[in-house]
């Protein structure tokens, strides 16, 4: 029997694949910030005594803060011969020992107060602060029907400039995992006269989506 030809040829499953991106702009309530002691002495019992009193030091004045003890945490304590090089000459100058704590702040506004307090105390290292908030997987649910409704978007405007008829569900959804960006700071400041300035600006949540229409 014989088809036409038009007929014997399959219409192949066409498809149009966009990329959705939906972001979404808060503004943060949580601040974590890494607060370090480091102290250098001959004798290695000294320094470390010399560190274990100041970062004891640097926990009360935080506790004193209303910061909670179980937002305080221990990341590191590290002990390292320092060296001096004279004229090629390698001279023992003795050991350092850091130890560094982690805080998470629940108070924005108070970021400053913490690390112009821990400075006074002791803390010789400021660094690593980020933001963040609570319950961020609403916002990441948020972000992903925002990606979705721009890929829906975009495959309608290809379609309409290409005069195709697009199915109006997707027949493929892929999320394209992302990593956060946490926001840095590696500044350490210290005024009689103000509280440190610290600013959390705002955060972005955002989802990434790859989907496909059939047309």
């Amino acid at each position: 029997m014989y088809y036409p030809y038009h007929q014997q040829i399959r219409t192949p499953n066409r498809l149009i694949t966009v990329v959705g991106l939906g972001d979404i702009f808060i503004e943060p309530n949580i601040a974590t910030v890494q607060l370090e002691v480091v102290t250098v002495n001959e004798q290695l019992s000294e320094a470390q005594r010399e560190n274990a009193t100041d970062m004891n030091n640097v926990i009360q004045s935080l506790l004193r803060l209303g910061i909670p003890r179980e937002n305080i945490q221990t990341v590191s304590y590290n002990i390292f011969p320092k060296y001096d090089y004279v004229n090629g000459e390698q001279i023992f100058r003795g050991y350092e020992v850091n130890n560094a704590i982690s805080v998470k702040i629940t108070d924005i506004q108070q970021v400053g107060r913490v690390i112009d307090t821990a400075v006074e105390n002791g803390v010789n290292r400021v660094s690593n602060i980020q933001f963040t908030v609570e319950d961020t997987e609403r916002y990441k649910q948020e972000a992903i029907v925002r990606a979705l409704r721009n890929a829906q978007t975009k495959a309608r405007t290809i379609a309409d400039a290409l005069q195709l008829q697009t199915e109006p569900q997707p027949v493929k959804i892929i999320e394209v995992e992302q990593g956060g960006q946490p926001v840095p700071f590696q500044a350490l400041a210290k005024s009689n006269q103000m509280t440190t300035p610290i600013e959390s600006g705002q955060i972005i949540i955002s989802a990434t989506l790859r989907v496909q229409f059939r047309y």
